[in-house]
């Protein structure tokens, strides 16, 4: 299955919506979204949402935290956006829960990063 993106925004955050499976053919397209995303927002924190993914693979985790390295090294970050049991246990499993932030709502997320 060929992997989407979309761009949303929601209040100052905008919102990477990824949709099919990420894995070593699709990592080309993420990777190039995600650099656009970031290299578009630089100095702000964005989000991802993996909501719509259907595989997620070790190398499609990379590239999510190869992302947020890339803004984090201009001042912003890339959180996640997943409230699917299995995606969130793989989170965990593979403890990028503990190197990225993760919310279960791109409302939530966009609470939880607005500027005071």
């Amino acid at each position: 299955m060929a992997l989407r993106t979309t761009l949303d925004q929601i209040g100052p955050l905008a919102v990477l919506s990824v949709h099919g499976d990420l894995d070593l053919a699709t990592v080309p397209t993420l990777h190039h979204a995600l650099n656009g995303l970031v290299g578009g927002h630089r100095g702000e924190i964005v989000a991802v949402d993996l909501d719509a993914i259907d595989a997620l693979d070790d190398v499609g985790l990379g590239i999510l935290l190869g992302a947020a390295g890339r803004a984090r090294d201009h001042g912003g970050d890339v959180v996640l956006v997943c409230a699917a049991p299995r995606l969130r246990e793989r989170l965990t499993v593979t403890r990028l829960d503990r190197a990225m932030s993760v919310y279960t709502s791109a409302s939530e997320a966009a609470r939880a990063t607005r500027p005071e």
